[in-house]
């Protein structure tokens, strides 16, 4: 049995949600929270499988959410679910830790299946979210690399820094963004020679500090 709690603002929202996943034999809501401080005292008492969290609510949002939940090392396996096709907040929620997104009008099929996505340790992904989260990564200007002015990374190349930065494999990089993981390895291997870094840890480090996330 998945156990799973769900955080949104609104009750009708929440009542909908639990209703349908109440129909899902292996799925289980333990517990729902109303915003973002209810949700901070819930979720590490019941320790969930997997948290619904909602991005925009009063008191404290959803990225704040995430944020306090990792620094206290009591962040599940977190799905992301909003009503806005927001490229920038979705990749504010993929630093803070969130390992799905998607929109609330997600059919019971995909939400059902992303929650067990998760519970596995993998990755889930609307696609509506993944072209807008690709869309505002690529909005961010190209930044040349310290130590080497003549070079800069390219678009493919800051796409795949932002995931590395927030801690996506090689194969969940490369099922993300449609490439091969050989491609994949490429591009890694190319960012650590830009940004003279002997691994991914430190390639996302030196990203940070240089500027390289937008």
């Amino acid at each position: 049995m998945i156990r799973v709690v769900l955080v949104d603002d609104q009750t009708l929202v929440r009542q909908g949600v639990r209703g349908l996943l109440e129909l899902v034999p292996d799925i289980e809501v333990v517990g729902e929270a109303s915003d973002g401080e209810e949700a901070l005292a819930k979720v590490p008492e019941l320790k969930p499988d997997v948290l619904l969290l909602d991005i925009r609510m009063p008191r404290m949002n959803g990225i704040a959410v995430l944020e306090a939940l990792r620094d206290a090392s009591q962040l599940p396996p977190t799905l992301v679910l909003t009503t806005f096709d927001d490229g920038e907040a979705a990749i504010a929620a993929i630093k803070a830790g969130a390992k799905g997104l998607m929109l609330k009008d997600v059919s019971l099929q995909d939400l059902t299946g992303a929650i067990r996505a998760l519970a596995d340790n993998k990755t889930a992904y609307q696609p509506a979210m993944t072209e807008s989260l690709m869309a505002a990564i690529r909005r961010t200007p190209a930044e040349p690399v310290e130590g080497s002015a003549t070079e800069s990374l390219t678009p493919r190349e800051r796409e795949v820094l932002h995931l590395i930065c927030a801690g996506y494999s090689n194969k969940e990089i490369a099922d993300l963004l449609a490439l091969a993981e050989g491609t994949v390895k490429n591009h890694v291997s190319n960012l650590l020679l830009k940004l003279d870094a002997r691994d991914r840890t430190r390639a996302a480090l030196k990203a940070l500090q240089q500027g390289h996330l937008g």
